[in-house]
């Protein structure tokens, strides 16, 4: 039972992670060593132009430090671990800098670059991207890159050190490092990680597989003539390897599924031609168990006995993985590491709250509230001690209790939460206002922060005006619609008579101020728009936004609703921004998007026995304990203290993608839309996927949205949970995706080809 929960607990927490992980890394891309910076592709800068970029602007940053530059003889200011793109471009600005340095690389300059196949030609993108330092970068093939560096290596004299990697690093009191490897040790200030991870071939783990004859690259195509050469793989190096290896050889290219995975629609349309043409051979469904001199043994599930291939050479081509064990050995961190202990956490959390249970002076006890405040402060402080020492388990118990508390204590004197029952809603409101007030005071001011910074990130500084018009959009909703209108406006409205002396005097619209929430907020979102005695205005508009406008605006704008018009969508997009990198992905977080019917259904079910209950007395009782249900259990947990709880950990889509009922009722139009072709939201592919991952990554709602670029697959609401924030098409290092009006008939979108080398 335990084990079964521990798992279940197990693969929430895991849902975020990528198949390939990141090490953490601050803003200023430090890792959780301080002085230890990580940059290139082991950070996510999936293009060489990037990873320059990345290398230039940490030394920026590391020369604004006072320290910078030591004046210790025995001391390097900083040394460089790789010598690729980032890692070069970074020994280049350090030199100019004035900056003692070394680099250390295991293998050869541009390490990564040079394994490439004979006559690679290499890409500068993107275009629009200007280059960093003083690292030359031009589109040429591979082997004039990697000559143009190693002439620029000497023509500045750089340290760098090859055949030479690092092995272990310790640091020292004062703040430095000692850094060892198989040739001497060397102290240095800092250390930059640059690394990369495509040089870290992922491996079968089978008898033989370090044999001479088995490779886990293709660098030199050409050289074999007249062999029997096995390929293993199901991605684009694998089939890109089986097909030119197939034009002077016997090629057999085997795959574990059934089927290739995310492969280039041309690459696989070439190799549908080789296999009818006889040229290649696929063993589907199938992986190899031991390689050995001259046969390969290959088990074939549903088959009882195995083939035995022969081969001369063979390929292994499925994938690199990250260092993991070597970033380990080193003390670094990866991405959604839940460090520290889940028990002390959960039980600093259940003290804090008894001592707000006894500090608030409703127990009916005779121990002085002083005694609940100092138990309360003492588990709060051990909870951020705790977290603040590293433990993710506590920073989980401190986002809870901040969450709890703010919509715990909202539901009104009488009615909160416990331990806040009776005392509370009380102690939260001032200056004559409610807590309900200061909380959207609250809301408002954290959107605006975090969306100013969040329109800076993806808007200003890439100057991509979509991002800038979207979050221009959400602050203007929420400031408008969702703060100035229902706290403000709508009573100077009233009170002045802007609204007309009717209305302005007929009690069911006057004195429902909260019903102004209704203007923009559709039901089944905003619950209540139908019953508690609503007048004609509100009913008709209610009517109106929620089956005609909203359904319109799906049509050409699908769930756009969520990331450029709703409140909650909106906290989501600013305050949860920073972690959207830790949406849930994959399968199984894809069905939990299933609840979100649920939560339609009970709305659809109240709302009906709300409006019937007058009719029919028999539907009252149960009518009003639903509609105290669905508040309880949608507007305060689902809506509230779960997701917000849960952004740092999970993202910030949580309730918008697993229980809005108003999402749920969007994706059911875009699907319908989608079935009838009448649908005018499309994200559309060109063929110039690298594969890079940053798309999914990115991706607010989870969406894998790289397996629909690079098989050139069209993204819509019938095959996604897509919001249209467009982030996916801002952080695209090749101008892959873009906005389509038309959903093209076969699926595929040739904005610009590749130019020829």
């Amino acid at each position: 039972m335990l084990a079964q929960a521990k798992a279940f607990i197990d693969g929430i927490i895991s849902s975020p992670n990528m198949v390939q992980r990141r090490p953490a890394v601050n803003a200023d891309r430090e890792s959780n060593i301080r002085g230890l910076y990580i940059i290139g592709d082991l950070a996510g800068a999936p293009v060489i132009k990037l990873a320059m970029a990345q290398g230039y602007e940490i030394i920026e940053h590391i020369a604004s430090k006072p320290d910078a530059v030591s004046d210790d003889p025995n001391m390097y200011d900083v040394l460089i671990v790789g010598a690729g793109a980032a890692g070069m471009n970074a020994a280049l600005a350090a030199q100019e800098r004035g900056m003692r340095l070394v680099v250390l690389e295991k293998g050869k300059i541009a390490n990564t670059i040079e394994d490439f196949p004979e006559g690679k030609w290499v890409y500068a993108e993107p275009d629009e991207a200007p280059s960093k330092g003083k690292l030359w970068l031009d589109g040429a093939r591979k082997e004039d890159l990697v000559k143009r560096w190693n002439d620029i290596k000497e023509e500045n004299n750089l340290d760098i050190r090859t055949g030479e990697g690092l092995k272990s690093l310790e640091r020292q009191k004062d703040g430095s490092f000692i850094a060892r490897t198989d040739k001497g040790k060397y102290r240095t200030r800092r250390v930059i990680l640059a690394t990369g991870q495509r040089g870290n071939p992922r491996k079968l783990n089978v008898p033989g597989e370090d044999r001479e004859q088995v490779y886990h690259r293709l660098y030199s195509p050409k050289h074999y003539k007249g062999e029997d050469i096995l390929v293993i793989g199901g991605g684009n190096s694998a089939v890109e390897a089986a097909l030119t290896l197939a034009e002077e050889n016997r090629v057999k290219l085997i795959h574990r599924r059934d089927s290739l995975g995310l492969v280039f629609q041309d690459n696989k349309r070439k190799l549908d031609e080789a296999v009818a043409q006889g040229r290649i051979e696929t063993v589907w469904n199938a992986g190899v168990a031991e390689f050995g001199e001259a046969e390969a043994t290959v088990k074939v599930k549903g088959e009882d006995e195995p083939k035995r291939l022969p081969y001369q050479h063979a390929f292994v081509l499925v994938g690199a993985e990250l260092p993991s064990r070597f970033l380990k050995s080193l003390g670094i961190r990866l991405e959604n590491e839940w460090t520290g202990n889940p028990i002390q956490a959960l039980l600093f959390v259940l003290a804090a709250l008894v001592g707000l249970w006894f500090a608030g002076g409703q127990t009916g006890a005779a121990t002085p509230p002083v005694a609940g405040w100092g138990l309360a402060l003492a588990s709060l402080g051990g909870l951020l001690f705790t977290a603040i020492k590293g433990s993710r388990w506590s920073w989980l118990g401190v986002a809870f209790l901040i969450s709890y508390t703010v919509y715990g204590a909202k539901l009104g004197h009488g009615l909160e939460l416990w331990p806040y029952r009776d005392w509370g809603f009380r102690a939260l409101s001032f200056f004559d206002r409610p807590w309900s007030f200061w909380y959207t005071v609250l809301y408002t001011l954290l959107m605006t922060f975090f969306g100013l910074q969040a329109l800076k990130r993806w808007g200003i500084d890439r100057r991509d005006k979509l991002q800038i018009w979207r979050y221009a959009s959400l602050l203007s909703f929420q400031w408008v619609f969702f703060f100035l209108i229902p706290e403000f406006l709508f009573k100077w409205a009233v009170e002045y008579r802007w609204v007309g002396e009717r209305l302005a005097s007929d009690p069911s619209f006057s004195e429902q101020a909260w019903r102004a929430y209704g203007a923009v907020y559709a039901w089944p979102l905003f619950f209540y728009t139908f019953f508690y005695d609503p007048h004609q205005v509100w009913i008709a508009w209610g009517l109106i936004l929620s089956f005609v406008v909203i359904p319109l605006f799906v049509i050409f704008q699908g769930k756009r609703y969520c990331s450029w018009i709703c409140g909650c969508g909106g906290l989501a997009e600013t305050l949860g921004d920073r972690w959207r990198h830790l949406a849930p992905k994959g399968p199984t977080s894809r069905k939990w998007e299933r609840m979100n019917w649920v939560v339609l259904g009970a709305a659809v079910v109240v709302t009906v026995m709300m409006l019937l209950r007058d009719t029919y007395a028999v539907l009252y009782g149960p009518a009003g304990d639903g509609v105290e249900l669905y508040h309880l259990f949608a507007d305060v947990w689902l809506v509230g203290i779960i997701p917000v709880t849960l952004y740092p950990f999970m993202g910030g889509k949580v309730w918008c993608r697993y229980w809005c009922p108003l999402a749920k009722m969007m994706d059911v139009l875009s699907k319908l839309y989608s079935k009838f072709r009448i649908s005018r939201f499309h994200i559309v592919s060109n063929d110039k996927c690298i594969g890079c991952t940053e798309c999914t990554r990115n991706c607010l709602v989870g969406i894998d949205v790289m397996s629909f670029a690079i098989k050139q697959e069209t993204i819509d609401s019938s095959n996604s949970s897509c919001i249209g924030c467009g982030i996916c098409v801002s952080v695209c290092p090749m101008d892959v995706l873009s906005f389509s009006a038309t959903a093209p008939e076969n699926g595929l979108v040739q904005i610009e080809t590749m130019k020829a080398a």
